[in-house]
């Protein structure tokens, strides 16, 4: 069972959802500011649907979108008001304010942010705000809530009750994440407190970089790491589960490590060089272009022998990469010689129990089962499991890996009774981690409904693939090999509910991972 800390924020949030629209209902007639919170734009979204559900039809609902060039509350509102006549006989409503997560933070060459300006709005048209006896429900990210705080406190003494909504997504970088690039902002626009966990969103970061790079000349080496870094960024986001559009910031990390290899080849940067070739590799490789990561990985190979010899874990890591590689590829002849190697050097290096030697003994296990070595596999399966969780814990995402990997080798043992509980267990703990919208959470709905498609039992495995599709379509792209996978399983369960074939299919398509 997953435990009550990571529960928590799903129903804290579902208790906040309720408070607000109770609030809402009894603040009719009144100005109440009221201070909602939350970083990812779709969730928030969600929310904001489900209240105006609620209090549809007697109380209306009215969305305000501020402006960017002068987002001021007040002037929004008002051209609302204006145009509509059943505000302005100050009948039942809410006006809910969107916006405020798209205000540039830094000041990009300005004299005042777009923050700063919204900030000096709330701070001195409070009492205009009186003029609009309704609930107004601002929403608004962590960090803008931050400085809020700090610099409209008038307006903040107003607030009638703040509600925050914990999501894994979020449009916010960490002030930890963004050392680097300290330098380049200018003095007042730098985190003054290193545990805010809160700093640039995403908008910012976009315009800083182009910012930076009309200030620099075409070949400075700080370039080069500010590239690297900023694809390490997006690439975190990815496999937290904090992107919130998942396509997009993989394109970004892509672009980003391209420019960083590029400029780190130019100017002979070769240490750095082998990280970038490695980190844009990994990302070809999750999207299935495998013919293009494998030179990249070569070549990072080549780098790291060079300069920390053949006996470092790094090596083994590119050793490890290129076989997986291999691996997805079917070149299980190329793959097993690499993973042996791998495995045996972090065993020399990092000792019998550490969690490199863990991983290295899954993807032994993986390349195993692909060759119907089901003796061979399971051991490695659950030595795996066992160092997992002595190393991480039982919730861990590895150790969901785990689970997800032993419950794939039952199921194709026909063992489902054992399968089915570590199929579960997987998902939740990545739904818990990575939110219910990551491409790993599709990976275990597919494999759970395949188990009941295995079974029979067709009326929970079809909604389950359709989830399944819906959420690898979403993030990954009607064409990646994993949503063409999903599809392709969903159709053969069709035809094989379908009277006029009876036939069973083969679960070549399913995911599993290395």
């Amino acid at each position: 069972m997953i435990s009550q800390e990571m529960a928590e924020p799903q129903d804290k949030n579902q208790e906040n959802s309720e408070d607000l629209l109770v609030t809402i209902e009894a603040s009719q007639g009144v100005l109440s500011l009221l201070i909602a919170v939350c970083d990812d734009s779709n969730f928030r979204d969600g929310i904001i649907a489900r209240y105006e559900a609620e209090l549809a039809p007697d109380i209306r609902n009215y969305r305000v979108e501020l402006p960017k060039g002068e987002p001021s509350i007040r002037a929004a509102i008002a051209e609302v008001l204006q145009a509509d006549e059943y505000l302005q006989n100050g009948s039942k409503a809410v006006l809910t304010v969107t916006g405020a997560e798209k205000l540039y933070f830094l000041k990009l060459g300005a004299e005042r942010s777009e923050q700063e300006i919204f900030f000096g709005y709330l701070q001195w048209t409070r009492e205009a705000l009186r003029e609009f006896p309704y609930p107004i429900v601002i929403w608004v990210t962590n960090q803008i809530l931050i400085n809020l705080i700090k610099k409209a406190p008038d307006f903040w003494s107003w607030r009638k009750g703040v509600f925050r909504f914990e999501s894994k997504k979020t449009a916010l970088i960490s002030a930890k994440e963004i050392t680097p690039l300290r330098s380049f902002l200018e003095r007042d626009e730098s985190p003054n407190n290193d545990d805010d966990p809160y700093f640039l969103s995403v908008e910012d970061l976009q315009q800083l970089i182009q910012q930076i790079e009309g200030k620099r000349g075409a070949e400075d080496p700080l370039l080069a790491t500010l590239y690297a870094r900023i694809g390490e960024i997006y690439n975190r986001r990815l496999q937290g589960g904090e992107a919130q559009d998942y396509q997009k910031e993989q394109e970004l990390a892509i672009e980003y490590f391209r420019k960083a290899v590029a400029l780190q080849k130019k100017l002979g940067l070769e240490t750095d060089l082998s990280e970038s070739l490695h980190n844009l590799a990994n990302l070809y490789y999750s999207q299935g272009r495998y013919s293009e990561a494998e030179p990249l990985l070569l070549q990072g190979l080549e780098l790291r022998k060079r300069w920390l010899g053949d006996e470092h874990p790094d090596v083994a890591t590119s050793l490890n990469n290129l076989a997986n590689l291999y691996y997805s590829q079917g070149r299980y002849s190329e793959a097993e010689p690499l993973l042996l190697q791998t495995l045996e050097l972090r065993k020399r290096l990092l000792g019998d129990e550490h969690p490199d030697v863990a991983t290295s003994l899954n993807n032994l296990a993986n390349l195993y089962y692909s060759q119907e070595r089901y003796s061979q596999a399971e051991p490695l399966l659950l030595q795996t499991l066992e160092l997992r969780k002595r190393w991480l814990g039982d919730e861990h995402l590895d150790v969901a890996t785990s689970l997800n990997n032993l419950a794939y080798l039952y199921k194709s043992q026909g063992r489902y009774s054992q399968a089915e509980p570590l199929y579960l267990q997987a998902l939740e703990l990545r739904k818990c981690w990575l939110g219910d919208e990551h491409p790993d959470v599709a990976t275990s709905l597919n494999n759970l409904a395949y188990l009941y498609k295995s079974q029979g039992r067709y009326s929970q495995a079809e909604p389950l693939l359709l989830q399944a599709l819906e959420i690898s379509d979403r993030t990954l792209g009607s064409n990646h090999p994993q949503t063409i996978g999903i599809r392709a399983n969903l159709e053969k369960l069709r035809a094989e509910i379908s009277p006029t074939n009876d036939s069973e299919s083969p679960d070549s398509t399913q995911s599993k991972e290395g």
